[in-house]
């Protein structure tokens, strides 16, 4: 696995692909690699010629300083795991590298953008174009695969492919949750929970895949209210928000019948002091 950290790497590495006639796979990452991220790696690797990983934090999409100061930096072992995943090229760049001058672009993400992460977490997804954007200029890739897990980023990255054009019949692979064997979702920042909270995070894929059932004979507020109530009567655990949306437009929903496709409800919770994400199918 060869390692580039300059963007004029990355480009003479992807136009020498592209010139050969052979199919990019990447796979965009802020590193603290773990299995779920291996899972794209190794559809990437099945699915194309060449394999390109970033591994960059990316410091346009954090509202929060202090969560940029602490989100997890494991180069080394990170670089391990994907040579060992068979990656033909890292690209773990500086915050220079990628921002030599501050990116003043403001992208037009729509409605998808304006509901739940989108006030939450203010300036995030335009940060997520930013970087992701020129991810897609510079690496030309054939297919970039992100995981489901960040369910409403994906929808978020479709619609600033469709503003933005220009990166030749790309297909964006949206890949299924990989979980511990108790169901919590792989997070890079699982490694910041305590021990009780550990013990705690399980409880909302728990109580979530719970709702699927309860939602059968229940409407949509009251499979929210149910999923909300059952997880702060947990000392540990603080929902932030549960939403029910429609998986395209990551609109919310006032009844079952508003959607025409499988509802998704999207969580965000606080487990002690760390903030985590999940997702769940709906059968309506």
């Amino acid at each position: 696995m060869e390692i580039l950290r300059t963007v004029d790497e990355l480009k003479t590495a992807a136009a020498n692909a592209v010139a050969q006639g052979k199919s990019i796979g990447l796979v965009p990452t802020m590193g603290a690699l773990h299995a779920g991220h291996l899972s794209l790696v190794e559809r990437a690797r099945r699915e194309n010629d060449v394999v390109f990983v970033s591994i960059f934090v990316n410091p346009t999409q954090f509202n929060n300083p202090e969560d940029l100061k602490t989100y997890p930096r494991t180069e080394e072992a990170d670089c391990a795991k994907i040579s060992d995943a068979g990656v033909d090229f890292a690209f773990i760049p500086s915050v220079e590298e990628i921002y030599p001058e501050e990116d003043t672009r403001v992208f037009d993400l729509g409605e998808v953008a304006a509901v739940m992460e989108g006030p939450m977490r203010p300036g995030h997804f335009n940060g997520v174009a930013q970087i992701v954007s020129r991810l897609f200029e510079w690496a030309r890739p054939t297919r970039a695969y992100f995981g489901e897990k960040d369910f409403q980023q994906i929808a978020v990255i479709r619609r600033m492919v469709e503003i933005e054009g220009g990166f030749n019949g790309l297909e964006i692979v949206d890949c299924p949750i990989v979980r511990e064997e108790d169901g919590l979702a792989l997070s890079s920042r699982n490694v910041r929970l305590s021990a009780d909270a550990r013990m705690a995070a399980p409880l909302i894929h728990k109580i979530l895949a719970k709702s699927v059932n309860f939602a059968k004979d229940h409407s949509v507020a009251d499979t929210i209210r149910f999923v909300t109530e059952e997880l702060d009567s947990h000392p540990l655990i603080k929902v932030e928000y549960y939403s029910i949306v429609n998986p395209l437009t990551m609109q919310p929903l006032q009844s079952w019948g508003d959607c025409k496709m499988a509802p998704q409800g999207c969580i965000t919770a606080y487990c002690g002091d760390v903030r985590l994400i999940d997702n769940i199918k709906y059968n309506h």
